[in-house]
C-alpha cells in the first residue's frame, strides 16, 4: 500500500488526529511539515482552497478534512476497526465528532488551549480577556462530554473509535492548561479517559515534540 503523506503544522490537534489514525492502523506515514502560518500560503492553498490542515496524499488520491481522512483510512485499512457496527454507537461517535468540530475547537481549544500553550511558543501575546470569556463555554463542553462518556471506556462504547481520535488531541491539551485542569478534574471519568488516551502508543508517538523532531530529521 502507498505511503500516507500528511501536510500540516506540528502541534495542530487536527493534524495529530490524522496521525493518530495512521498510528492506530499501523500504517506507513510521513509528515510534510509546514511552518507556522504556512497553511495560508499559495502553495498550500493549491492543496486546500480553504487554507486549513491537514491534507492527506495517498498515492495519487488527495483528501482534506480530518473526519474524511479518518473515515477513508478506516475503509482502506479495515483493522483495527474505528467505526462501530452498532448504529447507536456509530451515532454517538458522530455526535462527539460534531461536538469536537463545532463547539470544543472554536470555543475551548482556540480561545484557551491556544492562548495558554501555543501562543507563548511562537512569541504571540496571550489574550487574557478572550481566554476568561471562554471559560463558561468550556465548562458546558466538558460537562456534556463527561455526561456522554458516562462509565464507558471510550467515547462511543468499549472500543476506540474515530470520536476518541478526534477529541483526544484537543481535550488532553486543554487538560494541560491551568483552567482546563480545574474543569476536567470535576469529572473523574474524563480524568481516567485522558490518562487512558495519553498512555496509548499512538498518542506517545505523536506528541508535538516527537512530531517536530521527525519533521527536522526529514
Amino acid at each position: 500500500m502507498s505511503e500516507f503523506v500528511i501536510y500540516g503544522i506540528p502541534g495542530s490537534p487536527y493534524v495529530r488526529a490524522a496521525l493518530l489514525g495512521l498510528e492506530e492502523k499501523g500504517c506507513d506515514w510521513r509528515l510534510h511539515a509546514l511552518p507556522f502560518g504556512a497553511h495560508k500560503s499559495p502553495e498550500h492553498l493549491a492543496r486546500h482552497p480553504f487554507g486549513r490542515i491537514p491534507v492527506m496524499d495517498h498515492g495519487d488520491f488527495r483528501l482534506y478534512e480530518v473526519q474524511a481522512i479518518l473515515r477513508y483510512l478506516d475503509r482502506v485499512v479495515p483493522e483495527p476497526r474505528l467505526t462501530p457496527r452498532d448504529p447507536r454507537a456509530e451515532a454517538r461517535m458522530n455526535q462527539i465528532c460534531g461536538i469536537t468540530d463545532w463547539y470544543f475547537m472554536p470555543q475551548v481549544s482556540a480561545p484557551i488551549s491556544f492562548q495558554r500553550l501555543v501562543a507563548p511558543k511562537f512569541g504571540l501575546p496571550v489574550d487574557e480577556a478572550r481566554l476568561a470569556a471562554a471559560i463558561p463555554q468550556a465548562e458546558i463542553s466538558v460537562a456534556e462530554i463527561g455526561r456522554v462518556l458516562g462509565d464507558q471506556q471510550f467515547m462511543a462504547g468499549d472500543d476506540l473509535t474515530i470520536a476518541d481520535l478526534m477529541l483526544a488531541p484537543q481535550l488532553t491539551t486543554f487538560a494541560m492548561t491551568s483552567e482546563g485542569r480545574t474543569i476536567v478534574q470535576r469529572y473523574p471519568n474524563l480524568v481516567s479517559w485522558v490518562e487512558r488516551m495519553n498512555a496509548r502508543p499512538s498518542m506517545m508517538a505523536t506528541t508535538w515534540e516527537k512530531v517536530t523532531e521527525m519533521a527536522k530529521a526529514a
